[in-house]
């Protein structure tokens, strides 16, 4: 497990290389908004919303506006994972108030069609095979024990944001959001899951600046977003507006890109102190982006989820910084 922490620096001092948007698309039929997740399965791209708990969208994209189309499933009773009683009342209460008790805030697709959604409110993983069936997958209770003996998962809506699977689903990472963030690996045995050496690859605390577009100021380090691509992780990292590649044995950093530019531009902002990307799809070809609007306008007056299409860097994603 790999320890990190340290203060925050001004946002000049986390440049990284600009990626080029290749394209902007609202997404029309998504009931709740709030998009959380990406995954590309098949062939298309699949949203969720962490406001809707029985439900996947495929995304239409013949057009600019991509359209959602939903497929429905039944969702199975939850799982006892570990969290304190008290993190799982304030979130079952939540969910009540505003819609999406699970919270699914991440989404991952293996070569045979399963999708895996993470939830945050119950810190579980649900897979949802081709035909609709969903289960919750059987991870070791040793995933949320050394977590949270770790600093990770003490606190309401700071829990797991990101969930990856590799082609053949043998290995599972999830990211855990902020205060402290980390992320944690579990390997599959048949159809069982174990943690092999320890579920925590990495946990890190500490602020970074965000853009002075945003007021120069500072937050905790947050993953809103994870993914698995060519033998590495990808994270989402919305407070510095980065996509960084890490180490899939020990989490470390190897790289970033920023997409501050794309983000900051002033017909693309939001009323609010925080970044809202919280989606993230890596592939040969560039990057997939989704925004949770969390029901803000954005200045152009834009009310609907959006998804930005990045261009890979040049060298590819495998470039050294």
């Amino acid at each position: 497990m790999v320890l990190l922490g340290a203060l925050a620096v001004p946002f000049s001092a986390t440049a990284a290389p600009e990626l080029t948007m290749l394209s902007e698309h609202p997404v029309d039929g998504i009931a709740a908004g709030n998009l959380s997740g990406l995954a590309w399965c098949g062939d298309a791209l699949w949203a969720v919303s962490d406001r809707e708990d029985n439900v996947l969208y495929r995304l239409d994209a013949s057009d600019t506006v991509w359209q959602a189309e939903a497929e429905r499933f039944e969702l199975p009773p939850v799982p006892n994972t570990g969290l304190s009683w008290g993190v799982r009342m304030r979130s079952a209460f939540t969910g009540m108030l505003r819609g999406g008790e699970m919270d699914f805030e991440g989404l991952s697709c293996d070569s045979l069609g399963n999708r895996y959604l993470v939830s945050e409110a119950y810190a579980a993983v649900l897979r949802v095979n081709p035909a609709g069936t969903a289960e919750w997958l059987n991870l070791p209770g040793a995933v949320v024990r050394q977590a949270r003996a770790s600093g990770m998962l003490l606190k309401f809506n700071a829990m797991f944001e990101g969930v990856a699977v590799d082609s053949g689903a043998d290995r599972l990472w999830l990211a855990a959001e902020h205060s402290r963030r980390g992320l944690l690996v579990t390997h599959r045995t048949q159809n069982s899951w174990r943690c092999t050496g320890g579920c925590v690859l990495l946990v890190g605390g500490g602020r970074d600046s965000t853009p002075p577009e945003m007021g120069d100021d500072t937050q905790p380090r947050r993953f809103s977003g994870l993914t698995f691509h060519n033998g590495k992780l990808f994270t989402l990292e919305p407070v510095t507006h980065r996509v960084c590649r890490r180490n899939v044995e020990n989490g470390h950093r190897e790289a970033c890109w920023s997409y501050a530019d794309t983000a900051m531009a002033e017909s693309r902002r939001y009323d609010t102190p925080f970044g809202n990307a919280e989606a993230l799809w890596v592939d040969e070809d560039g990057a997939w982006v989704g925004l949770d609007n969390n029901e803000l306008t954005r200045a152009d007056g834009e009310k609907r989820p959006v998804v930005w299409r990045f261009a890979a860097p040049k060298g590819g994603w495998g470039a050294k910084q």
